[in-house]
């Protein structure tokens, strides 16, 4: 009894109007997905499938507390058009911005988590493995926002996928671009641009070019 009216503290508008709106019925009265009063429903579009057991609270968005950042104040954005996977339990801290075009799909591994201030936009494809740990203020998208055409009028920067491999963590104020492929157990120092495929797993990338700094390593997630 005392589980059940802790649960229904938890429980806002906002959690309400997401689970009914995506899941049915038997499904949305279990609130698999909570959602803070924090996080603006910008776009209930598309859909969300979450695989695997479904309990209270599973995915969480828009909630807790980094110290650097002010959570009262910090804005969660969710403008989806498209399809959101969770393969598992996920953590979309304060200030997560996640939009997802029409034909976009981001897939989201078990025990996935974001700690604050980071935004995903994804217009064809954005996949994270399982255990990955993204810091806060980073930035990752599959698409250049605005076509660039040759002479022949062709457009010649398609968005391109976005892969992270499981087990990977991603320092604070890193940008993921488009092409970008980040091979499993890898550690993406703070501040890093990655543009392309990553050569080798369990290793430190970091600087501009995301250079190799180190191999052979291995970190705990959680």
């Amino acid at each position: 009894m005392r589980r059940f009216f802790h649960h229904l503290t938890r429980l806002n508008y906002s959690t309400l109007r997401f689970n009914f709106r995506y899941f049915p019925f038997r499904q949305a009265i279990r609130f698999p997905v909570l959602v803070s009063r924090h996080v603006l429903l910008k776009d209930l579009g598309g859909q969300v499938r979450l695989e695997g057991d479904l309990f209270f609270g599973k995915v969480q968005i828009g909630y807790g507390d980094i110290g650097i950042f002010d959570a009262r104040y910090s804005r969660s954005i969710w403008q989806v058009g498209g399809t959101v996977v969770f393969k598992g339990a996920a953590a979309l801290g304060h200030g997560t911005r996640l939009s997802v075009g029409p034909d976009g799909v981001v897939t989201f591994g078990a025990n996935f988590a974001i700690s604050a201030e980071s935004a995903i936009v994804c217009h064809k494809k954005v996949t994270f493995g399982d255990d990955c740990l993204l810091s806060w203020e980073n930035l990752i998208l599959d698409t250049d926002m605005h076509p660039i055409r040759d002479a022949a009028h062709r457009i010649i920067n398609e968005p391109a996928d976005v892969t992270v491999g499981d087990k990977t963590w991603i320092g604070c104020r890193c940008t993921i671009l488009k092409g970008s492929v980040i091979p499993p157990g890898s550690v993406i120092a703070a501040g890093t641009i990655v543009s392309r495929p990553l050569d080798g797993e369990n290793a430190v990338y970091g600087s501009g070019t995301a250079r190799k700094i180190r191999e052979g390593i291995h970190w705990d997630p959680f």
